[in-house]
């Protein structure tokens, strides 16, 4: 029931999700008398589906806490409690961000020796998709956040794109070993002297995000907030002042004839629906916050990602990574180098 027009673009992303997945089941929690007459119009789906029943949800407005206190009966808590319980796999929402991440911490818990989960999504690049993380879940972080941060990110990357050894690099004002604040600087000195499951590049900077200069970028959530709302900004003004341009003159207008196809590729590898989707890694389940505003294709996407990382094992991949990189003596190495 979240999302700016739920429930129909729900149903709508979960059909188009069945067909790439044919293998998923799906129970979508919210008011039947809605969403059983929605289902009815894509053939087959309901064989796949199954609709718990609650009038109750999360409104955009509610406060964490509110959802927490209140939120028990909301069919947004319903779907976390199903995984907990194991009767889902995962949950996806386009709902509140806030109460989504609150109450799935609460429910779900960290998993071992994870202090906090972080919020992470891919990204479109030069070469393809990088992962970023944290994207505002965390807005500051101490050094053993960042790596933990680090060695998640790789193992979402591997897991989705599997890339054995994804190259992971620490967003910083400067490149240069000098540069930034100590929280950074201790952890870039931890990553590079640990032996990770992964190749630490090092420092990069704001335009390495979307050079796809390394596979993953870990930062704290304030920057990557920051910086993932810029981005998404500077592809909409880019995107609008192209179309302005192409309306100016008749010579204009030739022109996007000739350079229709061209221009569609890259609006559909810069469609923010087609990387829909972003992760709350570090919890014990699978939790994926759709955007809001998306729409039915948008939200199979997220659906798609949450699918892939429970049919690839990440919560696991996670947990034996934590357990065979001695991610708990972090503190000892740290004090090691103060």
């Amino acid at each position: 029931m979240g999302g700016d027009d739920a429930p129909e673009i729900v149903v709508e992303g979960t059909a188009i999700a069945h067909e790439r997945a044919r293998q998923a089941r799906f129970i979508l929690f919210g008011d039947q008398d809605r969403i059983t007459p929605l289902i009815a119009k894509y053939p087959g789906l309901s064989d796949v589906c199954s609709v718990e029943h609650t009038t109750e949800s999360v409104a955009d407005a509610d406060k964490p806490s509110q959802a927490l206190r209140k939120g028990r009966n909301t069919s947004m808590r319903l779907a976390i409690d199903a995984v907990k319980n194991g009767a889902a796999d995962g949950i996806v929402s386009a709902g509140n961000t806030g109460a989504l991440m609150a109450m799935s911490k609460v429910v779900l818990k960290t998993l071992p020796g994870i202090e906090r989960p972080a919020l992470s999504t891919f990204i479109p690049t030069l070469r393809g998709e990088c992962v970023m993380l944290d994207l505002g879940a965390n807005i500051e972080c101490s050094e053993d956040n960042l790596i933990q941060f680090a060695l998640m990110g790789a193992d979402f990357f591997r897991a989705v794109k599997g890339v054995n050894a994804p190259t992971v690099g620490l967003l910083n004002v400067g490149v240069e070993d000098l540069k930034g604040n100590e929280t950074v600087k201790n952890a870039a000195h931890i990553l590079r002297s640990a032996a990770m499951p992964f190749d630490f590049y090092g420092f990069v900077e704001g335009d390495d995000i979307t050079k796809g200069t390394t596979n993953v970028v870990v930062t704290d959530g304030f920057t990557g907030n920051v910086a993932l709302k810029t981005a998404e900004g500077a592809v909409r003004m880019f995107i609008r002042s192209l179309e302005s341009s192409y309306r100016g003159s008749l010579l204009a207008k030739l022109g996007y004839l000739l350079s229709r196809n061209a221009l569609r590729s890259m609006r559909d590898s810069l469609d923010p629906r087609t990387h829909n989707g972003a992760v709350f890694l570090g919890l014990n389940g699978i939790a994926v916050k759709s955007h809001g505003g998306t729409d039915g294709l948008g939200f199979a996407n997220a659906v798609t990602l949450a699918v892939n990382m429970v049919e690839q094992n990440l919560i696991a991949r996670i947990m034996d990574d934590f357990d065979e990189y001695k991610i708990e003596s972090i503190p000892q190495q740290k004090a090691a180098i103060s």
